[in-house]
This record gives C-alpha cells, sequence and structure tokens, in this order.
C-alpha cells in the first residue's frame, strides 16, 4: 500500500516556517546612493553611530552632544526646531527635568496633526542607545527627510517630537502632553521603540476605544512588510513597560501605532546596546513600516480614525494583513463546530470513526500536553541551578537563549511523536477528534475573554478540512495537507519563538505548550507517518545536540559580557561604609571587595532602590569610611494649620550626582509636593514599597520637598543619594571591569551612595 511520504511532507512544513520568518523583515542591502525621496537605511546608519558614542542619559554629559546633533539635524532640513523642558514626575514616582526636541511640517489643511514620535535618551548609567531608542530617531529623521524631498506640503501637519526622559518614567512624553499647545491638536501617533537589537518589528495598536478604522488605514497605507495582530498588545501588556504613546493614549485619548522589535533582548539597557549590534535588516524594517505610513496618515482626515467597534486582525505570508469585526468572532466559532459535528457524523455513519478510538484519542493528547507543559515550567528554574550565572541576567534571556528554544521545541515534538507512536494502531481519523475538541474550546476561552487573539480559529478550520480530507482518503496528498497546515505554521511559529525571547526563559512553558498545540493541528500530517518512533529519535539528538552547543556557549566573553554590580553605600549617620551587590554569583571584579559567602546585611533592603525588577543587594561587606558628602537638608518651613503638619526641606547635593531617593514607611501622608509638582492623591494610597519619590537630578539641582501629614503623625524620611562614578571617583581605586563583563542594568549600579534619616516628631 502507498505511504504518506513523512520526510518530503517534513521538508514542505520546514520550508512554510522558513518562509514565514525569511518574509517577515526585508533584507539589508548597501542603499547609501538610493534616491533621494527612498527610505535609506544607510543614511540612517549614520544617524544611529552618532547617537550612540556614549551613554546618553538625563544628567549623563553625552546627553548635551546627542541632543545638539538631532537638533542640528533638523536644522538642516529647514525645520525651526524648539527645545521643550521643565520639571515632570509621570506615574512612576520618578522626578526629572526633560528636554524634548519639537519640530512641525506645516501642512494645507485644519484637521488633526500627524505625530512622529521617538526618545532620544538612553537608559541609565551604561547603555549606549543605539537600538533603545537610537533606532527610532534615525528612523524619523530618515523618514522625514526622505518626504521633504518630494517637495509637496502635507495635508495634515506633521509634528516631529524626540522626547527625554523616556527610560525613568515616560517623563518627557508626560511633560509635552500636559503642557506642549500643540497636543490639543494630534490625531494619531506613530511611535518607534526598541526592546532588543533585532528582528522583526512589530506592530501594537493603542487605542481607548475601537481599532477598526486604524487598522483599515493601516492596511490602506500598505507596508510591505506587516508584523501584526491583534494579540500582540495584549503580549505587549504584560510586559513590564509602557512606552510614551501609552502616555498621550491616557492622558489625551490620542490613539497611535508603536513599532518595536524584541529579538537579542540580552542586549536591552545594556552596554552592548551599540551601533554594530542593531541588525541593519530591523533598521530597514522600521523604514519600511513609516514610508508608506507617512505618505498615507499625512493626507487623511485624523478626526475620523475613531470608532466604537474593533476588528481582529493578523498578518500572514502572501496575504498581507486580514481583519474582520469581532461581531464575526463567534458565528465563526459557531461555524466550526458545526464543521466539527457535520464531520463527527460523516465519519461515524462512514465508519472511519470509532467511539473507542475517539476516547482513546484523549490519552495521548493529556499526556503529551501535560509532559511538554511540566518541562516547559521547570526548564527555567533548572537552568538557573544548572547555571547559576543566569541568575544575574535579570531580564532573564540568555545569550544562548535562542539554542534553549531550539532545543526544547526538538524535545516538545520528540515526546509527542514518543507518545503517539504508542498510539500508533488507533487511526488518524480517530485520534484528531480530542485535538478537535480542544482546540474548540480553547477558541470559544480566547473568544470571551481575549478576543483579540480570536484568529486562532482560523487554523482550526485548516484542521477540520485536513480531518475530512482523511476521513475519505487513506492516503491524501502531501501538497494538499502541506497548504493546510499553512495557517498552523505562520500563525504560531512566530509566537513560539516570540514568547520566551520578549518575556524571558521563564516563558518557555508558553514555547513548550504551544509546539505541543501546534503538534496538535498538524496531526492529519504527522498521524500520517508510519516511524514516528524514528522520528522521537531524532528530535531527542537534536534536543542533546542543542543542549550541548547551548552549554558550550553558556559562559561570557568579550562579546556577551556577565552582567556584574558593586556600589558603595555609606551611612552618614553611623560613619559606617559597606560594599553591596546584587549578584548572584561574583566574579573577581567585584569579589575583591565581597565575601562569596557574605549575604547582603538586611538592613541595607530595607528601602528597595527601584530597579525594573526591584532586584535587591544579595551580597555586602564593610568597606572603608571616605570623606563624602552627603546632601545638605534644610528645613524651610515646618507648619501646622487645623490637624495638618506641613513640613517643607530643600535637599542641596554637595558633590556630583545623578539621583536622590527618598523613602518613607508612612502611609499617612495627605500632600506631597515636590519641585512644586504634587503627587497624585492615587499613587501616595497605592504605593507598594517605602519608596516616596526619585529624582534624576541635572546640573546638581537642589530638591524640594513638601509633606503635609496628619499633626499627630511621625515622619521618618530616608535620603539615598547617588553619583554612578565610583570606577573613576579619586577616593576610590575600583578597576575597570574585565572585558568579559557588563555592568548590570536595570539597577542603580557602579555608585557611591550616601544615606541619611531624619524624623519629625
Amino acid at each position: 500500500m502507498k505511504r504518506f511520504p513523512s520526510t518530503i511532507s517534513f521538508l514542505l512544513l520546514l520550508a512554510a516556517i522558513y518562509w514565514g520568518f525569511h518574509t517577515s523583515m526585508p533584507v539589508y542591502e548597501e542603499d547609501a546612493s538610493a534616491p533621494a525621496s527612498s527610505f535609506s537605511t544607510d543614511r540612517a546608519l549614520k544617524h544611529v553611530k552618532k547617537i550612540s558614542q556614549e551613554p546618553h542619559a538625563i544628567g549623563f554629559p553625552a546627553h548635551k552632544k546627542v541632543q545638539e546633533y538631532i537638533v542640528s539635524e533638523l536644522d538642516k532640513m529647514g525645520f525651526q526646531t524648539s527645545l521643550q523642558t521643565g520639571y515632570t514626575i509621570g506615574d512612576w514616582g520618578n522626578m526629572s527635568k526633560p528636554e524634548n526636541i519639537i519640530a512641525k511640517i506645516e501642512g494645507s489643511g485644519t484637521g488633526k496633526a500627524l505625530l512622529l514620535l521617538s526618545h532620544y535618551d538612553s537608559h541609565p548609567h551604561s547603555s549606549f542607545g543605539a537600538s533603545d531608542a537610537g533606532s527610532g530617531v534615525a528612523t524619523v529623521l530618515e523618514s522625514v527627510r526622505a518626504y521633504l524631498s518630494k517637495g509637496k506640503q502635507p495635508k495634515n501637519d506633521i509634528i516631529i517630537l524626540f522626547t527625554d526622559g523616556e527610560e525613568l518614567g515616560l517623563n518627557g512624553a508626560d511633560l509635552f502632553v500636559n503642557e506642549h499647545k500643540w497636543a490639543e491638536n494630534i490625531g494619531l501617533v506613530l511611535n518607534f521603540e526598541a526592546r532588543g537589537s533585532g528582528g522583526p518589528s512589530y506592530t501594537f495598536i493603542e487605542t481607548n476605544r475601537g481599532n477598526q478604522h486604524l487598522i483599515r488605514e493601516f492596511i490602506k497605507a500598505n507596508p510591505k512588510y506587516p508584523m501584526a495582530n491583534s494579540l500582540y498588545y495584549s503580549i505587549y501588556k504584560m510586559l513590564p513597560n509602557d512606552t510614551d504613546l501609552t502616555v498621550f493614549r491616557e492622558g489625551r485619548d490620542i490613539q497611535g501605532f508603536n513599532f518595536a522589535f524584541i529579538d537579542d533582548h540580552f542586549d536591552y539597557h545594556t552596554a552592548q546596546d551599540t551601533y554594530e549590534r542593531l541588525d541593519k535588516k530591523t533598521l530597514a524594517h522600521q523604514g519600511s513600516y513609516l514610508a508608506p505610513l507617512l505618505e498615507h496618515f499625512s493626507t487623511i482626515e485624523l478626526n475620523q480614525l475613531a470608532s466604537l467597534n474593533d476588528y481582529v486582525y493578523f498578518n500572514m505570508p502572501l496575504f498581507g494583513v486580514i481583519s474582520y469585526p469581532f461581531d464575526w468572532i463567534w458565528p465563526m466559532l459557531a461555524l466550526a463546530f458545526l464543521f466539527f459535528v457535520g464531520n463527527l457524523v460523516y465519519g461515524f455513519r462512514k465508519k472511519t470513526l470509532t467511539g473507542k478510538g475517539v476516547f482513546i484519542g484523549f490519552v495521548p493528547l493529556f499526556l503529551s500536553l501535560g509532559i511538554n507543559g511540566l518541562i516547559g515550567y521547570y526548564s527555567w528554574p533548572v537552568l538557573k541551578r544548572i547555571y547559576p550565572t543566569y541568575n544575574d541576567i535579570l531580564h532573564g534571556f540568555t545569550y544562548n537563549g535562542y539554542a534553549y528554544i531550539f532545543a526544547f521545541v526538538c524535545l516538545s515534538l520528540a515526546i509527542c511523536f514518543g507518545i503517539y507512536h504508542k498510539f500508533r494502531k488507533t487511526p488518524v481519523t480517530d485520534l484528531v477528534v480530542a485535538p478537535l475538541i480542544l482546540w474548540l474550546i480553547l477558541c470559544g476561552a480566547v473568544a470571551q475573554y481575549l478576543p483579540g487573539a480570536s484568529f486562532f480559529v482560523i487554523p482550526v478550520f485548516a484542521l477540520l478540512a485536513s480531518w475530512y480530507v482523511i476521513l475519505n482518503q487513506k492516503v491524501p496528498s502531501v501538497l494538499l495537507m502541506a497548504f493546510l497546515a499553512l495557517p498552523a505554521i505562520w500563525l504560531y511559529t512566530p509566537l513560539v519563538k516570540g514568547l520566551p525571547v520578549g518575556l524571558g526563559l521563564k516563558m518557555m512553558v508558553g514555547c513548550t505548550a504551544l509546539v505541543t498545540l501546534i503538534f496538535f493541528l498538524l496531526l492529519p500530517i504527522f498521524g500520517m507517518y508510519k516511524r514516528k518512533k524514528k522520528w522521537a529519535y531524532f528530535g531527542l539528538l537534536a534536543f542533546a545536540v542543542t543542549t550541548i552547543y547551548a552549554h558550550m556557549h553558556s559562559g561570557f566573553d568579550t562579546e556577551n559580557g556577565k552582567p556584574s554590580s558593586l556600589v558603595y553605600l555609606l551611612d552618614t549617620d553611623k560613619n559606617t561604609a559597606q560594599w553591596a551587590s546584587y549578584d548572584q554569583v561574583l566574579i573577581d571584579w567585584n569579589k575583591a571587595f565581597l565575601e562569596t559567602d557574605n549575604k547582603a546585611e538586611k538592613n541595607l533592603n530595607k528601602n528597595t532602590i527601584s530597579s525594573k525588577y526591584n532586584t535587591l543587594f544579595s551580597r555586602s561587606a564593610d568597606a572603608p569610611v571616605k570623606q563624602i558628602e552627603g546632601p545638605k537638608i534644610e528645613a524651610i518651613r515646618d507648619t501646622i494649620i487645623g490637624n495638618s503638619r506641613t513640613i517643607e526641606l530643600c535637599i542641596t547635593p554637595q558633590r556630583a550626582v545623578n539621583r536622590l531617593d527618598i523613602f518613607t514607611e508612612s502611609m499617612h501622608l495627605e500632600k506631597v509636593k515636590i519641585n512644586q509638582i504634587e503627587l497624585s492623591p492615587y499613587y501616595l494610597e497605592d504605593r507598594k514599597t517605602s519608596k516616596l519619590v526619585t529624582h534624576y537630578i541635572t546640573d546638581n539641582a537642589y530638591t524640594e520637598l513638601e509633606i503635609t501629614i496628619p499633626k499627630e503623625s511621625v515622619l521618618e524620611l530616608t535620603f539615598n543619594e547617588a553619583s554612578n562614578n565610583l570606577l573613576n571617583h579619586p577616593l576610590f581605586t575600583v578597576p575597570e571591569r574585565p572585558k568579559t563583563s557588563i555592568p548590570m542594568p536595570f539597577v542603580l549600579n557602579d555608585a557611591i551612595i550616601t544615606t541619611k534619616t531624619i524624623k519629625f516628631e
């Protein structure tokens, strides 16, 4: 009897996977001599190179250099560029004095303006900011230059805004949205961001209402390489961050699009976010979005984009972006259920289905899903136990992370093949029923709780069609079956990779579970394989080889440095000092200051210094007391009016500093003002830690603090003042890091910190 060609079908599936990834973004080609009216990746790269020469966070010397460069580039294009500056706090309790760069192309009409947005500050203190977000600034500069070269006036005003202080708490966006007169006339925002240094750029819609008109116009603009689906924004909201666009949406009800890439997540916010590590194809992808969108949205009525209706949308190779109304979700699910019932009845009548076989089909399904789910869930804890240095990669995506993803994909497939091999005597037609029931239940849950992901039903229709084919043909056409597998391949394989990349290897469970679910969707193909055991062995072999490769690349080198940390803390009240580190595994560089077995003193973490992941000190050791001056704290006013007491302080640095953290355990705060800006009552009530506010200081400016409390209350304030100059301060002899290490990102690092506590009774 003729056999189903398993090897050919598997190669076709691999080809489909390759094609899906290959067509997701442009191929980079040198284009420095491209026509002036075209976006040139090479011309944009020149901007990235200039912007990312040095770390340029607020308060750092290179910050002004980057600002001046961007302004000069805008001036060359003929803009009348302005700077907007002022103190702002935002929603994170982080105050700074951003300096936004603003320019405008005057439109011929009177409608709403189009805003092109990115931020130019880098993350403190060591990131060079090439990808995040030098790439965004470069994309906007080069796209605007190309647009202006055409010599035509847009219908809508086009505002160019390069915000400052995004990394500290979206401060520049907050300043613009709340205080700039142009903010009230913006109809749409196109924001360019990064959370890695490579890979395709994904589109995330942000809106307070429906997305119908936004996605309709996006499709009309016809970007060549769209990576967009209505699930991405739901996943994006799971990430521990927002973007500048969030401020526009929340503050002014202005909707828009984020364009961001997440691959090579290990470079995010690190000293490795450099020009050399930015993927040129990724920058080309960003430009491939903005060029057509700028042409389109500069001419349409932007005040017509608001909608109450939501659309499900997704992209597929060859088809571009496909969309349909939320109103179709339940009818499509009902139609899938009807097809399922129809096939079920048809199969039983034709005697190609048996009740016993259908029942047995649930056993391999639950075994595969359960085993792979457990493996994925425990994979990251086990890896951290085997390789303790992984604990110091705070975002959880290792340099060899792609190898782990591939390894666990292979292992998941091996387990699926191995389990279904045990049930090879059960007809494939029977085995398909259980996955169909599971997928219909999943689609129902998604329709109810995560409707943006309701396009999950599309591969279910393909599975139903495949099931119908094998109900009628014992050896179906391999090309037909491969074609019906395309929706599952093209919709889900990007998620298999994207979940652990974007959310860290702790989400490997999402990867292994999704691979298992994809296997179920492809069961009409895989179930035809006569030698499933052989394919299981191939999967195990690939897993073994890849894990060996990952092990060989589990260390650190000059290209991929180990994150390390060291700070000096001086308690000015007790006149004692300590070395401290966040590292779980020390390197020789900081081991010289810290005993390997010394855990951090409990008191050091009493007031958690704010960071992205609320990382605590792990080790500490006594240090020599240095003559480091703490801030000068003056009581300007201490008055009682009625039942309230108001205390006003002025905190002035006595040395060059970058940051001031103020803590209090008191939760009975009636009102707090920092530099005349009042903290929101919601923020004060919702505080989860003792942090009151962090001031990222520019030009060694003082901080004014005004606190109103019930007159009978006791107020205790702790002030942590920090400078990021431990490695070059004349009183210290801390050597440079080895080339195989980088400053640990996301935390206050390489810092000299003074602490002082004041009590008001």
